[in-house]
Formats: C-alpha cells, structure tokens, sequence
C-alpha cells in the first residue's frame, strides 16, 4: 500500500476535520466512506476505541482519534506542517483545537438532536450514509432507531434543554469570531491553516448542514460559511505562519477569552467532581447554570493542556501569558 486509507463519515467532524487535513499537507489517501456492514469490525480490532475515522498507514498501522493522528502525521511529514512553528502560538492553537473538540462538538451534538426537525432529517441523512442504496424503508427503519439511541444520549453529553442557552451562547460568539476572520484572515496564525483551523472547521462543517444551525449561519456569518468550502480542500494554500512578536488576531484572542469564561472552568469542574468521586457536576457559565455527568477522558485534557503549557521555553510562556491572563484562562493552566 502506497496511499493512506481513511475510514470516516459525512456526518463525523473527526471526520471531516482529517480528511481537510490529509487534503491540506497532500498527503496521498483514499476517502472510504465507513457503510458496508462488517466493514469497520477488523479496523475496530485494531484500535483502543470503534470510533472514526480510523486512518491505516502505508506501512499498515492502525490509529484513530484526530489529535493523535494529527501529531502522529506531523512526526512522519514535516513538510506542510499544521502546527505553528512558535511554541506559544503552538499551545494556543492545542487550548483551541481541544475546544473544539470537546465544547464545539456539543454545539453540534445540541443542535442536531434537539429540535424534531433536525433530528429527523439527520437521522436520516446519518442512515442514509450507512445504507445508502437499500431503499428508502431499510433506511428509514434504521433512521429511526438511531434518532431514538441519540436523544437518548444528550443527558450524557450535556447537552440537554437545561444546558442550551449557555451552549447555544457560546455558539453564537464563536459564529461572530470567526465570521470577521475569514474576512480579515484567513486563519488563526497566519495565511496557512493549523491544527486549530481544522479542529474548528470539523464541528463547522457540521453546524453549517444541519437545518437549524444552518440557518443561523446563513444570517449571522455568512463568510464564515464560505470558509468552511475553502479549508474543506486546501491542498493549493499557500502561507505563512504570523509574526510571534505582533498582537494576536481578534478571532484567537476571542477564542481564548472563551476558553477562559466557558472551557478551562467547565474541564476544571469535571475533574475536581472525578477528584471527589462524584458522578456529575454543576457550575455557572456565562451566567447561567450548567450541569452533566463527569467525563473522565476530558479531565485527561485538562491535565495535558496543564503539562504543556508548564514545559513551554519561558521566552514562549512570556509572549502569551499576557494574553491568557487577560482572558482569565491562565489561572486554569498554572
């Protein structure tokens, strides 16, 4: 095998933020759209978790998880690297990509199972891509099983009628920040997309064909639904990473000053409820309150953002501290 092999999904922000990333740094792949039943169950073997995507290497090797994926990519093709060559910018882009998949993928899981007419329509879209080409009753039986399973599982995520303000919130501010960059941009550190960009556009991509969110994009960030077809493929960008020393860019410092009112203190209550051996937590955000069960793979992300932002070159930290205390998001990291 000369080609990567990436099993994924239409309906999967992982998905969909490796494929613009395979596509980005032209590494040679094939987009196999996992469907066929059986299909999944020897790669599954293979993995820690039967999630997708699931990328197989030239070399046969077996991952999924887009993080590790992307960093695993990076070690092996240095060339057209995702990952800001500063170190500090690099933490920033790390603190925004786990955002974005860990808070923005509520705002896609809130609104695609929250309304009747989201639901059904991407359940059955969801089916579709599974059973495509077995008639409309096979996926609509299907269809409906799996809209039941998923509403099932919002209390789960957190992403229940209680918690829709505050996730619909900061949904709208993020629309509104990176609305006013893909006009000013074209991305978070410079002319060339990171690993932040494309952990973004992954739950975008999502929010910008889902009915509800949709609309809302349509009103209120209309570039920014444009900029999700143009970082979908980036193979012909061609950029620069921004000068270090110049201030950071409305989106990122917006983004941050969010990670520091919503993100860090919402991963900072999971695992100080897992600390106390509790099975859910409350807190107050933006004002409102919030609560779900603890989840232990999200207090993981608060202690690896922790660790590297402690072993960042002190020239690094100096240049963002500025920026994380202003933010209030600081206090949560040190």
């Amino acid at each position: 095998m000369t080609d990567y092999h990436l099993y994924g999904g239409l309906g999967s922000p992982y998905s969909m933020k490796m494929r613009a990333v395979m596509r980005y740094r032209r590494l040679p792949h094939r987009w196999i759209q996992a469907s066929l039943p059986g299909q999944m169950e020897a790669l599954f073997a293979r993995v820690k978790a039967p999630v997708i995507p699931v990328l197989v290497f030239p070399d046969g090797e077996v991952m999924n998880d887009s993080t590790p994926l992307i960093r695993e990519l990076e070690r092996r093709h240095p060339e057209r690297s995702v990952r800001p060559a500063d170190p500090g910018d690099a933490f920033l882009a790390d603190l925004l990509e786990d955002m974005a998949d860990e808070w923005g993928t509520k705002a896609m899981f809130l609104y695609r199972w929250l309304r009747p007419r989201d639901q059904a329509q991407m359940a059955e879209w969801l089916a579709y891509d599974r059973l495509k080409g077995q008639g409309r009753e096979v996926i609509g039986r299907a269809a409906a099983v799996f809209r039941d399973r998923q509403v099932g599982r919002m209390a789960l995520v957190g992403c229940t009628p209680e918690n829709a303000s505050v996730i619909e919130a900061t949904t709208e501010r993020i629309y509104g920040l990176l609305d006013a960059m893909a006009a000013d941009g074209p991305f978070l550190f410079g002319t060339r997309p990171s690993h932040a960009d494309f952990a973004w556009y992954g739950q975008l991509s999502q929010l910008g064909t889902d009915p509800t969110p949709h609309d809302l994009m349509r009103e209120t960030a209309p570039l920014l639904m444009r900029w999700l077809l143009t970082i979908d493929d980036a193979s012909g960008v061609e950029g620069e990473w921004r000068d270090p020393l110049q201030p950071f860019s409305p989106a990122v410092a917006g983004l941050v000053r969010l990670a520091g009112e919503v993100y860090l203190p919402f991963l900072k209550a999971n695992a100080d409820a897992i600390a106390r051996g509790d099975d859910s937590f409350s807190l107050t955000l933006l004002g409102r309150p919030y609560s779900q069960g603890v989840f232990r793979y999200q207090a993981k992300c608060l202690a690896e953002l922790r660790d590297a932002y402690a072993r960042l070159p002190a020239e690094a930290a100096a240049r963002i501290d500025p920026l994380l205390e202003t933010t209030g998001a600081r206090a949560f990291l040190a």
